[in-house]
């Protein structure tokens, strides 16, 4: 059994969790100070990925990343690398498919935040690069782990967009979710099946880690 499909899912994954990581944490936290009319435009682009089939976020991605495109053409002609049909391209796709959950998520867990604690540290002389890493971020670290997981377990089952801009090629751009619809299609349903026990199995341990994040978010606020 040929574990490229795993092993890809995995480091696509990783990469792009550790990307809207970063990148929610900091559009949920700046966000939250805008005006009201502002964010709630900002919340639906924001939030526009979450509801939109993955085959349409992966058309629109290709619209602006293939290679007769502007970004995707300038990066062919500079770089000699295509930004279509690589393995990195899943990065692309799960990043803009999974930014939505963390953000929320971030967005959720930062309103809940007691901003009578920023104040008190402020009154120490405590800057806000302080308060935000030492004292934010540890009151909402649950909402935010459980947001994390939850992004790399939909980055790692992500289908739609990834095949429109990764395609399927054994070796180099198979993942998990392609793999199973490739050998189904071409009536290798016995492998194809061994591949969806093996997402079972991780997306039961991710829940698992998720309902554990949110359980301990909830003993904390009633404590």
């Amino acid at each position: 059994m040929d574990w490229f499909p795993l092993l890809n899912s995995l480091r696509i994954s990783a990469i792009s969790s550790i990307i809207v990581f970063f990148s929610g944490i900091f559009a949920a936290y700046y966000i939250a100070k805008t005006p009201r009319w502002l964010k709630g435009i900002l919340d639906v682009i924001f939030t526009l990925p979450l509801v939109l089939p993955p085959t349409v976020v992966g058309y629109l991605l290709l619209c602006v990343l293939g290679p007769k495109r502007v970004i995707g053409e300038w990066f062919l002609n500079v770089f000699q690398t295509r930004l279509t049909m690589v393995w990195w391209a899943g990065i692309f796709a799960t990043v803009v498919v999974t930014f939505p959950l963390m953000y929320r998520t971030a967005r959720g867990a930062f309103e809940s935040f007691d901003e009578t604690l920023a104040y008190s540290a402020q009154t120490l002389g405590l800057s806000n690069t302080y308060i935000f890493w030492r004292i934010r971020m540890p009151y909402c670290r649950q909402g935010i782990l459980a947001g994390t997981v939850l992004a790399f377990a939909r980055a790692l089952g992500e289908y739609g967009a990834t095949s429109m801009l990764c395609g399927y090629t054994p070796g180099r751009t198979a993942t998990i979710s392609t793999t199973v619809y490739q050998l189904w299609r071409t009536d290798h349903e016995a492998l194809a099946l061994r591949w969806v026990l093996v997402n079972l199995a991780i997306s039961f341990v991710v829940l698992l880690a998720v309902n554990f994040l949110e359980r301990k978010n909830k003993a904390r606020r009633t404590a």
